[in-house]
């Protein structure tokens, strides 16, 4: 009698709205890694994506899934030279979905905590695990209930922020990020923002106009520099015109005509959307 092999169950998704976004970076990675000759190799992105049940069809082939993944890697670049600096710092990911930064980028040497919420975490624990320098942390950014779990480890620290500050209502933000600078001054925030107009113009998002409202963006920033008020000095500002240029090296034909060669062509609408690097320094 022939034996018959049995096919393991998808895994539900059950996530929040916002949270479900999360879901966007993750498939990015995947499809990426699944082209032979993708930005990033990322086996685990395959195998949660294989291993989840959800309707990833709708955003395969949009441009936002290899946006996402450049939006990655130039988060990437930013954390390694952290670490260059701070081989023994610590690193907050805040919002981390199912990213898998530390798996890209332990140094051996420094600390690493994975913030998220509840709903959030508990997905991810299905497919990572806490080890003695990587701790998670089932939390909201915007309760300073973890800030002496991460303050224990004395720093200095880099706090990232990828895709998550921008799903905030503004005052919340505000709140939070003065709370940040004044309990970590010195610290470091990798953040991104969006502008008024990207904001507003979410019904036309390849991929946001898939998704209900409660998923969309709610920050508005136009001026990164402007948040000094909040105790944000800026160190540097980029946007995708600004990837580093061995990245862009293998981006595809037409992205690497356009942002070598006719930038301008973009400028714009590059600049709605900006990664921001910052040095905590609380006002008085």
């Amino acid at each position: 009698m022939a034996s018959v092999r049995l096919t393991p169950e998808k895994l539900p998704v059950m996530l929040g709205p916002v949270q479900e976004t999360l879901l966007v970076p993750l498939l990015g990675r995947a499809s990426e890694t699944e082209k032979s000759s993708g930005l990033i190799n990322d086996p685990k992105a395959v195998e949660i994506v294989k291993s989840l049940d959800y309707d990833f069809e709708k955003w395969r082939g949009t441009p936002t899934l290899m946006a996402a993944t450049i939006r990655t890697l130039m988060y990437d670049h930013e954390v390694s030279n952290f670490l260059k600096a701070h081989p023994e710092g610590t690193v907050v990911e805040i919002g981390c979905g199912l990213n898998t930064r530390f798996e890209r980028l332990d140094n051996g040497s420094a600390h690493w905590f994975e913030l998220d919420l509840p709903d959030s975490m508990a997905l991810r624990r299905r497919f990572f695990q806490e080890q003695e320098r990587r701790m998670m942390i089932a939390a909201s950014f915007l309760e300073p209930s973890w800030y002496d779990q991460v303050h224990s480890t004395q720093g200095p620290w880099l706090f990232v922020s990828e895709a998550v500050i921008i799903y905030i209502e503004a005052d919340a933000v505000e709140r939070a990020l003065r709370s940040l600078a004044g309990r970590f001054p010195g610290a470091q925030l990798l953040m991104d923002t969006t502008s008024t107009r990207m904001v507003d113009r979410q019904s036309r998002h390849d991929v946001m106009k898939t998704m209900p409202k409660d998923s969309w963006f709610r920050w508005k920033c136009d001026e990164p520099e402007a948040l000094s008020a909040w105790g944000l000095k800026l160190i540097r500002s980029k946007t995708f015109l600004d990837a580093e240029p061995e990245l862009v090296d293998r981006f595809p034909l037409l992205y690497r005509v356009v942002t070598r060669w006719a930038p301008w062509l973009i400028r714009s609408q590059a600049s709605d959307y900006k990664i921001n690097l910052f040095e905590l320094a609380p006002t008085s």
